[in-house]
């Protein structure tokens, strides 16, 4: 469990000049420091500020932008719009959670990966996509999925079919 650090605690709160209603600012500055959100540090921003902690941990679960678990060395987004689970995509999740023991919105066991499953992530043509440290990858099967964050996991690239998204793939149409 990683140690309280009480001075990245105190000089936040100082920048905000220890206002109460400055509570979602602080967090960001928190998770920017830690890059997640300790329970130690908001016990002790609970603590410094007089706000409950469960006031605290009901903003940190609302904002879908908090973690509360340290994210992983990869971040893996599978797009579950409707395309994409018609195509397999529900699948491919489920297989994914057990093989890298996985939780929808969590991190796995060995810090390798943090999985996210996502509403749309606007490829519907090349369904199922999956988002792996923002590159795309298209018309995945359950099996190219599990190959390819074993290649990530392995510190490999990828070997699964790549897609351009975004203005440079629009600006050569």
């Amino acid at each position: 469990m990683p140690e309280l650090d009480s001075a990245c605690v105190a000089r936040i709160v100082d920048r905000y000049g220890g206002d109460p209603d400055m509570l979602i600012p602080m967090m960001q500055d928190i998770q920017a420091e830690c890059g997640y959100l300790p329970r130690a540090e908001l016990k002790e921003l609970s603590r410094t500020l007089q706000v409950p902690l469960a006031r605290i941990y009901s903003v940190a679960t609302f904002y879908a932008s908090f973690r509360l678990v340290p994210k992983g060395e990869h971040t893996i987004q599978l797009c579950m719009g409707t395309v994409c689970y018609l195509k397999g995509a529900g699948q491919i999740s489920d297989t994914l959670q057990k093989e890298f023991s996985l939780v929808a919105g969590g991190t796995s066991p060995d810090g390798k990966f943090t999985f996210s499953p996502v509403n749309c992530v606007g490829a519907c043509a090349l369904a199922p996509v999956m988002v792996v440290d923002g590159q795309y990858y298209g018309n995945l099967t359950v099996d190219k999925a599990v190959e390819m964050l074993h290649q990530v996991a392995a510190g490999q690239a990828p070997l699964g079919e790549k897609v351009e998204t975004g203005t440079k793939a629009a600006s050569r149409n």
